[in-house]
């Protein structure tokens, strides 16, 4: 069953395929276009990591400016536990402030990382939305020129007496208006004949009288 199952699903791809490859080679922008969609997914993937990258970057800063104003915090209590004498409170706190020193220490260091990363971020974002930008003004100007040539193909075909058909199109409606007007012109003549012979007669008596 499960071999059944896979041909079934094997023959099912080679027919979309062979779909795709059909469609592919009588519209040659339809791969521009599904490769245009795929860099754009990209494009649009890679700055949701950007904006990871700089919130990293904002909590790295926070957390840095925290770690160096509780130093600042520490060293300001050593000294007045230095001052007042009070020995083990000032080990403490000179303990703490360079526990948050090596911490400050650190953080700086990777947010100098983190920002490094970031710009090569931004730098290869840049490149890839200048290089689609790239690729959708190619595929306007391939589609451009599809069409002109698509329209010239069509207008010669339609303006080509020699064509395969025996008329063209405009010949056929050419030849159709001047039916019409034959048609309203006997129309015309059926309808009016009484008339018209009655007042050529009393033109020809009058012409004979005088």
């Amino acid at each position: 069953m499960t071999n059944l199952f896979t041909r079934i699903k094997n023959t099912i791809t080679a027919d979309l395929n062979e779909v795709i490859d059909r469609k592919e080679k009588q519209n040659p922008i339809f791969l521009l276009n599904q490769y245009l969609r795929q860099c754009e997914q990209e494009t649009e993937k890679a700055a949701k990591f950007l904006e990871r990258q700089n919130a990293l970057k904002d909590e790295f800063t926070k957390e840095l400016y925290n770690a160096e104003q509780l130093v600042e915090k520490r060293k300001y209590q050593a000294e007045v536990a230095l001052k007042a004498g009070e020995t083990e409170l000032y080990q403490f706190a000179s303990e703490e402030m360079q526990l948050y020193s090596n911490r400050a220490e650190k953080l700086r260091a990777s947010l100098e990382q983190v920002k490094g990363q970031q710009n090569e971020l931004e730098r290869k974002h840049g490149e890839m939305k200048n290089k689609l930008k790239d690729m959708q003004i190619r595929r306007m100007e391939l589609m451009g020129r599809e069409n002109v040539t698509r329209a010239n193909h069509r207008m010669d075909q339609v303006l080509d007496s020699n064509s395969d058909k025996s008329f063209s199109r405009f010949q056929e409606i050419e030849n159709y208006i001047y039916l019409l007007e034959n048609q309203v012109n006997r129309s015309y003549n059926v309808t009016t004949i009484d008339s018209r012979i009655e007042q050529l007669e009393k033109e020809i008596n009058q012409s004979t009288q005088n």
